[in-house]
């Protein structure tokens, strides 16, 4: 069995296009993942590289939410070190004063770039050691005023906007079953310690006036196409993106190949290969197999799918495919 689908968009910038059609192709995706079923759209904060075009995550959430009307948006997630809590709290209660019911509000510790660029983004940047501390001031900016509180989050004050922790790693599923609050995992990109993740939080979940009990969400690449070969020779372009990455050549996302083996040495395949351990590449019959043992796995609540594509129609195409399997 499948459980709900989501997508984790990155909005991303392919060769031989720009920012502006990333950012019109995710308005397009969020649009027809309504149509198709999909439970939530989330949107990743990254910086300095060229081909991510979600950087302001907040805008590009605000227009998803504008260009929908049922489907929950959100962050997946929001880097807090970057941020002061208030100005979260502000931005996510506004998205949700004009969207009520419909905002997700994903945080994680990492700052989602490199050092230079951190300092650029809070020149007293914090690290990572205030985060349990700024879940918690945002919790209490979007909850009910207390008596005495002299700082409001307006927009934002009671709005109580879902928190979830994000993770790659033991520290977040330990920080969320601490706080209560529902857990998604980066395996799309960070497998290795997901199923030791996922045992923590369930073990250690204390409930919370947000949530009673655990609640995980699993991230997987999933390219869905009409045959095994056809998807195959799409999921190159996230192969050779990672190749790449190995080689120190961040850029945009690549067309796929005829053969990928040309493209990478053995020991590059077998590195970028560790990365995308839970990538699900085949026809919709090979995919559903691979999804629903994922899913035993796991025991996911709910998976949520990211699909680097280079073209932006078997894009739609593979999401399509995927969401009819869950139907």
């Amino acid at each position: 069995m499948i459980p709900p689908l989501s997508i984790l968009d990155l909005a991303p910038i392919v060769q031989g296009s720009d920012a502006g059609t990333a950012l019109r192709n995710a308005l397009d995706l969020v649009r027809r993942a309504e149509e198709w079923g999909y439970k939530r759209v989330w949107y990743a904060e990254h910086h300095n590289l060229a081909g991510i075009a979600s950087s302001a995550t907040a805008v590009v959430i605000a227009e998803a939410a504008a260009a929908t009307a049922t489907i929950r948006v959100g962050a997946g997630g929001i880097m807090l070190p970057n941020h002061s809590p208030l100005v979260i709290a502000e931005q996510f209660g506004t998205l949700a004063a004009l969207h009520p019911g419909r905002i997700d509000l994903g945080l994680g510790r990492a700052p989602g770039t490199d050092q230079v660029t951190m300092l650029a983004l809070r020149r007293d940047h914090p690290g990572s050691d205030t985060f349990p501390r700024d879940v918690q001031e945002i919790q209490l900016l979007l909850g009910d005023p207390h008596p005495g509180q002299l700082v409001h989050a307006i927009p934002g004050e009671g709005t109580n906007v879902p928190l979830w922790i994000l993770g790659s790693s033991l520290y977040g599923a330990q920080l969320a079953a601490a706080l209560g609050l529902p857990y998604a995992f980066a395996s799309h990109f960070a497998p290795q310690a997901l199923i030791p993740a996922l045992e923590i939080y369930r073990e250690r979940f204390q409930p919370s006036a947000q949530l009673a009990e655990p609640y995980a969400m699993v991230a997987c690449n999933v390219i869905c196409a009409d045959d095994d070969a056809g998807a195959r020779r799409l999921f190159t372009s996230a192969q050779q993106s990672w190749t790449n990455i190995l080689r120190g050549r961040r850029g945009q996302l690549p067309p796929p190949i005829d053969d990928i083996e040309a493209y990478w040495t053995a020991e590059e395949k077998a590195r970028a290969m560790e990365t995308l351990a839970r990538s699900f590449v085949g026809s919709p019959a090979t995919v559903r197999e691979m999804v629903e043992a994922f899913a035993a796995e796991t025991s996911a609540d709910e998976l949520i799918v990211a699909a680097a594509i280079h073209d932006h129609a078997a894009r739609l195409r593979s999401y399509e495919l995927l969401a009819q399997l869950a139907a």
